[in-house]
This record gives C-alpha cells, structure tokens and sequence, in this order.
C-alpha cells in the first residue's frame, strides 16, 4: 500500500518508460517528415486529436473507478479478517472453562497462533509465495504435516480449528450456544477466504488494456499530425507531456486492478496479519511480541 509520503519519480515513470520511448521515436520521425516532405502531407484538424482524447478519457476513467473498487473491496476483506481474528480468539477465551484454558496443551494459544497463521498463511498465498517458513514458527508438527498435504493451506488451517472445537465441545467445554457462536466467526473467515480468492483469480480483461493502448496510440499519431504543421519543433516535448499523463494514469490503473500481486499497491496482508499477531499474543499474555512492520520507504507491505 502506498504511504502518503512524497513519491520518487524513478517509481512513477519506470512503468512508462517504453511507451515514451515509443512515442519520442513517433514524434521525432513526424517532425523530420515535416522537414522533408511537409507539403504533401495532408492537413490534419485538431478537432481530429481532441475528440479522441475525449474517448480516451472515459476509457481511463472507467478503468480507474472499477480498479480501485477491487483494491477497496479487498482492503474491506482484510478488515473483515483482522476484526474476525480477534473475535475468534476473544470468545473462546470467554467461553471455555479456566480449567480447560490452562490445561496442557494449552487450546487457547494453539487456536490464537493457528489464527496467526491463517493470517500470513492466506496473505502469502494470494501473493504466490511459499508459507512453510510460517507455518513452521506456527504450528505443531502434526498440524504442520496436515497443512502441508492440502492444497489450499488456510482452508486446511480453518478444518483444524474446526476440530479442535469439536473437541472442546465433546468434552463439555463449549454448549451448543457457544459451538455455534464460534462456527458463525469461522463461517465469516471461511467467505472471506472466498473473497479473496475470487479477486486473486477474476483478471482484468487484458484486451481492455490493448483498446485503450491502441486508442492512445492513435490519438498521438493524430495529434502528431497535428501539431507539427503548427508549432514545429515544440511538438515533441508536448507530445511527451500529454502521453505521460494518460499512460500514469493507465499504469495506476494497472497495478490496482490486482491487490494481491506483491507490488508497492498491493492491499498490505503483511502488515495486517502483524497486526493480527501482535494483539493475538497480547491477549495471551506473551511477553515476546513483535513490533509492527516498519515501511519500506514510500510503501507498506
């Protein structure tokens, strides 16, 4: 997630570098066929450019709206796991007996640190990376072993809590009330999951990005056209300036449209389940508590 904190330009531009370069080769080669051969080349009305322009900015536009809206729903899907985590450990805490709470092994701490888990398990599965290390500092061996043979490792993490209240629930440590208040939170967990895997695996259209490339395109050939029988040499800073602007904005867009994708606007699932496990433990009472996680300069994963 991008801190609001001055960006560098070398963040800003290096996604449209090519497409600069592009276009100063598009411009320079106008203004040197002007040179050569501009009597022949057919006048081109700058109404031509501004209506396109107009289109391109719709296109823009719309595609922004529609990626921040999945950015914000998967910022509130996180929101939801981090008030659903606390809640989890807060009413087995407030449910189960202080008998039951202190025996060994303890349940109350290997649900809150299988919660832990959950948290980073999920967050680096959206983001295609390997959760072993987590799960290790995490789990018990056996549940380690178990997570590690099913191929969706937070919903194998949700099964296991599942059955361990179950098994409070045998042996009287829950009633039937209390069993289904817990069931409700894991249920809410387990659609959360859901959400965030429908908007890992739902893409953007990618040829909604070739349209609106090939519209930008075409509005600086035409605008190019344009502006070179008019202001000559000044054509080609102006052409790079008014292409800047709609391929940032196209980029923006770009990088939103997928909020689990490991990039500086990604939704910060890291961050989150730190701070899941930093009220987690302080409801256990632990004393070895991380501390939030720090920035990486104008970001925060």
């Amino acid at each position: 997630m991008l801190l609001d904190t001055k960006l560098p330009a070398s963040y800003l531009f290096r996604g449209i570098r090519p497409d600069l370069v592009r276009v100063l080769l598009i411009s320079s080669f106008f203004h040197l066929l002007k040179l050569s051969i501009g009597v022949f080349l057919p006048p081109v009305p700058l109404q031509l450019p501004t209506i396109l322009g107009s289109l391109i900015s719709l296109l823009l536009a719309f595609k922004t709206n529609q990626s921040y809206e999945r950015w914000w729903e998967a910022r509130k899907v996180w929101g939801a796991i981090v008030n659903d985590s606390r809640t989890l450990v807060l009413q087995a805490s407030g449910f189960v007996p202080d008998a039951v709470l202190s025996a060994a092994p303890r349940p109350l701490r290997a649900l809150a640190h299988r919660q832990i888990a959950w948290c980073y398990c999920l967050g680096e599965t959206l983001r295609g990376l390997d959760s072993t290390a987590t799960l290790t500092k995490f789990l018990p061996p056996a549940e380690l072993a178990y997570a590690q043979a099913q191929a969706n490792q937070p919903l194998a993490l949700l099964a296991l809590h599942t059955a361990q209240l179950k098994q409070l629930y045998a042996q009287r440590a829950l009633n039937a009330f209390q069993q289904v208040q817990l069931d409700a939170t894991l249920a809410r967990l387990c659609d959360a999951l859901g959400q965030a895997e429908r908007l890992k695996s739902t893409v953007f259209p990618a040829s909604y990005r070739r349209l609106v490339h090939f519209f930008i395109y075409l509005f600086l050939l035409t605008l190019s056209l344009g502006l070179v029988q008019t202001i000559g040499l000044w054509e080609i800073p102006v052409l790079l300036t008014t292409a800047s602007t709609f391929f940032l904005l196209e980029r923006t867009a770009r990088q939103l449209q997928d909020p689990f994708s490991n990039q500086p606007t990604d939704t910060p699932v890291t961050a989150l389940a730190r701070t899941v496990e930093i009220n987690l433990r302080q409801l256990l009472l632990e004393t070895a508590v991380p501390a939030p996680l720090a920035p990486e300069g104008f970001y925060l994963l």
